[in-house]
């Protein structure tokens, strides 16, 4: 007959296993006997309207309504800078066999992608150019691209000064006359 496989080490160490679980249950049971009474409501907490933590709960007559719509949850909305549609740029490269490039925004030094099924016109190194820009797959995308024209200043031309006719007419009034003086 085989000898039983439990050994005095085993059982030992069963025992101990035992009384750990016995003293557990004993310590809680002790906690549950000992605890204030009260439950659920020993445990809530209230927040005033400073925003302080108080164990009474707030007055109903300082509860001020907040529509959600006024709750801002996450990042601010920025108000929308409005930039100009049409921006201007220098082409800082452009391949034309494989029909794309970069455009390099004059004012804000930001580079662009141009591709060739957004220019209007055709395009080379260091041209300047004007153009818009749409959110692409990879970012912002040049479209609309055409070479920059500066437009002619107007020129300035001063319109003659009449002569005095007489002495008499600048002597009986200095007021500016209508059409209505001057035609009757």
């Amino acid at each position: 007959m085989a000898k039983s496989q439990v050994t005095f080490n085993k059982r030992e160490k069963e025992k101990k296993r035992l009384s750990k679980r016995v003293e557990k249950q004993q310590k809680k049971e002790d906690r549950k006997a000992s605890a204030p009474g009260g439950g659920l409501e020993n445990m809530l907490a209230f927040v005033d309207e400073n925003g302080m933590i108080t164990d009474t709960p707030p007055d109903p007559s300082k509860k001020i309504k907040i529509k959600a719509e006024n709750i801002e949850v996450s990042i601010p909305k920025r108000e929308r800078e409005e930039k100009p549609a049409l921006r201007k740029g220098r082409v800082e490269f452009f391949n034309s066999s494989k029909g794309f490039g970069f455009i390099k925004e004059l004012e804000t030094q930001e580079k662009f992608f141009v591709h060739v099924h957004g220019l209007l016109e055709d395009i080379a190194e260091n041209n300047i150019v004007s153009f818009e820009i749409e959110r692409g797959i990879r970012g912002m995308n040049a479209f609309n691209v055409k070479k920059w024209v500066d437009m002619p200043k107007p020129a300035i031309v001063s319109a003659p000064i009449p002569e005095k006719e007489s002495d008499s007419d600048s002597e009986m009034d200095s007021s500016p006359k209508t059409q209505e003086e001057s035609a009757g």
